[in-house]
């Protein structure tokens, strides 16, 4: 059992734009950490799109967004968004 205050939190993440996503799962076959699989639920098109199932081992590498054919994902590291953060404050 995994106490939650002890759980390792990925380097990075991703953002996902649901109503663009057709499916393809070519983020999904290409996440070298399998940190990404398909949503229950569907979009206005009709179509799982992914989402973040293993938030831990997500890198932000971003291999998901320059595979997707229609830019509907992007990876992101932490580590960037913060600084990005910094710099709008």
């Amino acid at each position: 059992m995994t106490n939650s205050s002890t759980e390792k939190k990925g380097k990075g993440t991703i953002f996902v734009k649901a109503e663009i996503c057709k499916g393809c799962s070519f983020c999904i076959d290409f996440c070298p950490t399998k940190a990404i699989g398909f949503s229950n639920e569907f979009n206005q098109k009709g179509y799982h799109y992914p989402v973040l199932v293993y938030e831990e081992k997500c890198t932000g590498c971003d291999l998901c967004g320059l595979y997707c054919p229609d830019f509907a994902i992007f990876g992101v590291r932490y580590k960037d968004l913060e600084e990005r953060q910094l710099k709008q404050a």
